[in-house]
């Protein structure tokens, strides 16, 4: 396969066969190496041969393998000519990153450290299959899968405000819940405001550095020490079982013959089933955004009665990162209505853009890459230069260069626990095993990640932040 080396950052496979458009890389060197471990860049050329794409097919710099599309993979179809695939939104549909601020110093913390963690690992459950605290009846679950993250609000879970601080505010409008079939419904019940195992995780963490004052300030962000929570999950069960039940319907309706891989199935936008399809990934994403709201509810119970007071706990952004979404982009000098795959991406809409809530307009929307276990996360705004480079898409996180079967051959979980304490990081976890699956070695630099991701313009960094306590499923 051939690859143009662009600049430092990025590179471009040239349209060929039945490619529709080129695709994109942006990437270092470094990074590179670990993409072409594995068919990350042959997905890349696949998702060019869809029909309907516009531009090109983009791959973010912590792109890995996925099923179907890459993770780290952004495309955007035409609505009338295009087509929606569940491949490009993936089986954790709606898996995001919620954080919260405080206006706690490291120092007031740290003694409560353990504390804190151990009543937050009561509080909220984790762990594979592990149910809710909640139990739904039916009815209650459709309503959710219909109003979101405002059901959770209404019913005592967090504040008005969360709302305005969540992309989408927290609710996709175009949620129903009748496509939802019965078993993802039954896996959906139980789960309600829980973590799940994976990659999902709570952290409690502190400002590392701020680079950017002024978004910081905007952010709520105002120096280092300060004590944030960031919170990463998805739609559990249900999600993965409404990705199953429409890959498995695409295949009914249209087959995969002449797909240059079965996991592209797809249907157009526009079609019954297509819609069908939308309609019921916008209801597993407003079940996703009401878990975290969820969450960050009981987390804001936890430090009032460790610490006295839920201190300043507002929220900063609460972003998802696999979604297919109906935006406004640019496209030949007019504004189109594009679908916009984001599969292991995340969006970074620049300031002035009316989807970024009025108080972040002016510097752009607050975009939240997590590390790995134990690892750096980061703050970045979005910018105007990403709606051009990648209808305002960037990365997600550090991305795997290592199997989960291969990460537990080499670590052990209670080494990794150690080591983490040596180094001021507490862990409570459900299984060693997750633990080992999870360890920082399996996954790419994500210093190095955002370095491309600031230096293309996908995202401009604001502040690094570390882990002082984790808690894994």
């Amino acid at each position: 396969m051939e690859l143009r080396k662009i600049d430092d950052n990025t590179w471009e496979i040239p349209k060929e066969g039945e490619m529709r458009v080129p695709a994109v890389i942006y990437s270092s060197a470094r990074l590179l190496e670990d993409i072409r471990r594995d068919q990350t860049l042959t997905q890349a050329r696949n998702v060019a041969c869809l029909p309907g794409i516009v531009r090109y097919s983009y791959v973010m710099p912590d792109a890995h393998q996925g099923y179907g599309f890459p993770i780290g993979g952004v495309a955007a179809f035409g609505l009338d000519e295009g087509i929606i695939s569940p491949g490009g939104v993936g089986y954790d549909i709606n898996c995001g990153v919620r954080l919260l601020k405080t206006d706690y110093d490291e120092s007031e913390v740290t003694a409560k450290r353990k504390e804190l963690l151990a009543e937050i690992f009561r509080e909220v459950p984790a762990g594979v299959g592990k149910g809710g605290v909640t139990k739904l009846s039916r009815s209650v679950l459709k309503e959710v899968l219909v109003r979101g993250a405002e059901w959770a609000v209404e019913n005592g879970y967090g504040r008005a405000e969360d709302l305005e601080r969540t992309e989408e505010r927290g609710r996709m409008a175009e949620a129903e819940a009748d496509g939802i079939s019965e078993r993802a419904l039954e896996r959906g019940i139980p789960q309600l405001g829980t973590l799940g195992a994976g990659n999902h995780f709570l952290e409690i963490q502190k400002v590392l550095e701020i680079y950017d004052e002024t978004a910081a300030r905007t952010f709520g962000l105002h120096a280092a020490g300060q004590v944030l929570v960031m919170i990463h999950c998805g739609s559990r069960g249900l999600g993965h079982q409404v990705a199953t039940d429409y890959i498995e319907a695409m295949e009914n309706a249209f087959g995969v013959a002449g797909l240059p891989d079965r996991e592209l199935v797809h249907a157009p936008f526009m079609s019954p089933e297509g819609q069908r399809y939308y309609r019921s990934m916008c209801a597993a994403v407003n079940y996703a955004f009401a878990n975290r709201q969820m969450i960050a509810h009981w987390v804001r119970d936890v430090f009032a009665r460790v610490l006295g007071s839920a201190k300043g706990m507002d929220q900063v952004y609460d972003v998802c990162h696999n979604v297919a979404k109906v935006e406004e982009h640019e496209d030949g000098g007019r504004s189109r209505r594009l679908v916009v795959h984001r599969k292991g991406a995340t969006r970074s809409f620049g300031p002035g853009r009316p989807e970024v809530p009025a108080r972040y307009r002016s510097v752009g929307q607050p975009v939240i890459i997590p590390g790995s276990m134990g690892t750096a996360s980061f703050l970045l705004a979005g910018t105007k230069e990403a709606e051009g480079l990648s209808f305002g898409s960037t990365a997600h996180g550090a991305g795997r260069v290592m199997s989960r079967h291969e990460a537990l051959r080499r670590f052990r979980g209670e080494k990794i626990r150690d080591d983490m304490a040596r180094r001021g990081i507490e862990l409570k976890s459900t299984s060693w095993k997750g633990v080992a699956e999870e360890a920082s070695e399996a996954y790419k630099d994500v210093d190095e990640v955002v370095r491309v991701s600031d230096q293309v313009g996908l995202g401009r960094l604001v502040a690094k932040v570390v882990p002082i306590g984790v808690m894994k499923g």
